[in-house]
């Protein structure tokens, strides 16, 4: 049975039609190595790698009451990882402005990571790869959010925060954001879901 084309033009729909099918299952390979669904950067180990881990900071809980919008808080900790927060929170995403720190630490609560970066020492290679992980995690109660230290003088070029925990990095280490993330990321207290 024939449609009714011509032999060469059922050949060229054939070929796009192939062309076509092979596009679609880069693309859904892509999508799988990318975690599908824009949900990861690659799949997440259970843990994070224990080298990686060992360096990390922990700091007792500094509460989670929400305050008021615009009340100081003093937090324990530079940046914070845990304490009074704003009701409101911060999308995931890559800022060039700093966010209300408020908004950040309840974003924490969420199970974020956030990661801070210098803006006078980020590298195009960083602030590529700090993109692609804000673009990963997005939900609710797992996201990823990147933006520049909120105060003058920062200890070191980037600083990876989670509720109670800091890890200080004196030079961009995408496996170090891929460990802390694995240990840390959807595990906030308010509703952990990994």
């Amino acid at each position: 049975m024939t449609d009714g084309r011509n032999p060469a033009t059922r050949r060229s729909l054939s070929r796009r039609r192939a062309l076509g099918v092979v596009g679609a299952a880069g693309v859904g390979a892509l999508a799988g190595c990318l975690g599908g669904g824009g949900d990861t950067v690659g799949s997440l180990p259970d843990r994070g790698d224990q080298q990686v881990i060992a360096d990390v900071e922990s700091f007792p809980n500094e509460g989670n009451q929400h305050v008021q919008r615009g009340t100081g808080v003093d937090y324990g900790t530079r940046p914070p990882t845990s304490g009074p927060h704003y009701s409101g929170t911060v999308s995931a995403g890559f800022y060039e402005e700093p966010q209300p720190m408020g908004d950040v630490v309840h974003t924490l609560e969420h199970g974020a990571v956030v990661a801070y970066y210098d803006p006078e020492a980020i590298t195009e290679d960083a602030r590529s790869n700090l993109r692609t992980w804000a673009r990963s995690f997005t939900g609710t109660w797992r996201s990823f959010l990147a933006m520049p230290y909120p105060y003058d003088d920062p200890e070191t070029p980037y600083t990876l925060t989670a509720w109670r925990h800091l890890l200080r990095l004196a030079e961009y280490d995408e496996a170090a954001v891929r460990a802390f993330c694995a240990e840390y990321l959807g595990r906030g207290p308010e509703n952990p879901v990994r």
